[in-house]
């Protein structure tokens, strides 16, 4: 029975969602726990330039992987023949940059997973096993979406986010220094939980976004950090229409730049320090992982904070 009267809630406009008509669940590493139960898959191929948390559904469910490598285009180097009927091959839409290369092999891939964790705007395509991860992209501590044709006879219980908020809420109400314990704490609380289905606040967050503004705006962002660095950057995109960055991939002989723009308080994450572990220096993806700065390009900022951005990298260069 609803309850009627009392204290008021947290007060946010409801919509809808972008991707409604997909399974909604707790995190994008238990999306992919989920995917791979449904399929029964014996065997999948991962890259080595990922997270180390997509492992965690693999030892859960003890199920072998394979890593292998990609070029500097973010591209697979591997043989797509050697993938059996019990076999996938996961790939990562890099940024949000890879749509194209994703649309134009998709057909060719045998059991193709694609990991949209950094490419929330990315639609799946039909029958393609896709998932996501909305914390990559907006203000939520949990939830993932995931498009399968195989979907579990039982339905997972439900999560629970409100004892998860506290870095979004300090941000909100103070700097982002001060809830940044809070961030790395709210990360250790998502291993290792079960399947569960996305928490009711967190699809609420996600029905009050104006998806439509945050396109234009992280668009806008990467076109304007584009056209400054492109000269000066060893990578080089070929990005859609329709595509919808993440982040901005700068990737500079300057070796003390990302302590610089640190001591300006331009915080740019690492991706991935398991790799270190996992690769030696000299591989592509060591280099990616250590000499590649990754610009913040989201819906927070403007042509005048990319401005920001670009002053302290070119008075290093």
């Amino acid at each position: 029975m609803k309850a009627i009267g009392g204290y008021f809630e947290l007060e946010i406009s409801v919509d809808k969602e972008y991707h409604h008509d997909l399974l909604r669940l707790n995190t994008a590493r238990n999306a992919l726990e989920y995917l791979l139960k449904a399929q029964g898959f014996k065997k999948v191929y991962i890259p080595y330039f990922t997270c180390d948390v997509i492992l965690e559904p693999f030892y859960k469910l003890d199920i072998a992987f394979e890593f292998y490598r990609v070029n500097s285009d973010f591209e697979p180097i591997f043989d797509f023949d050697i993938i059996k009927d019990d076999q996938a091959f996961l790939y990562t839409n890099y940024f949000g940059l890879k749509d194209a290369y994703i649309q134009s092999n998709y057909s060719s891939i045998k059991n193709l997973i694609v990991d949209n964790a950094q490419s929330f705007f990315s639609k799946p395509l039909n029958h393609v096993h896709t998932f996501y991860s909305p914390r990559k992209f907006f203000g939520v501590s949990d939830g993932a979406y995931l498009a399968t044709d195989h979907k579990l006879s039982e339905r997972p219980d439900a999560d629970f986010s409100n004892e998860r908020m506290s870095h979004l809420l300090i941000r909100a109400d103070k700097e982002a220094e001060d809830g940044y314990q809070d961030f790395c704490l709210n990360d250790q609380e998502l291993s290792g939980n079960a399947v569960k289905t996305m928490s009711a606040l967190t699809r609420k967050i996600m029905c009050s976004i104006d998806y439509e503004k945050v396109k234009w705006v992280r668009r806008q962002n990467f076109e304007w950090l584009h056209t400054n660095l492109s000269d000066k950057n060893k990578l080089t995109f070929n990005i859609g229409d329709d595509s919808v960055p993440m982040v901005y991939p700068f990737w500079t002989d300057n070796k003390a730049l990302k302590k610089e723009l640190l001591n300006n308080r331009i915080y740019c994450a690492t991706y991935w320090p398991n790799v270190l572990k996992w690769c030696n220096p000299e591989t592509l993806e060591a280099k990616l992982t250590e000499e590649v700065i990754y610009l913040p390009v989201d819906q927070r900022y403007t042509v005048d904070d990319m401005n920001r951005i670009l002053k302290i990298i070119n008075r290093g260069i």
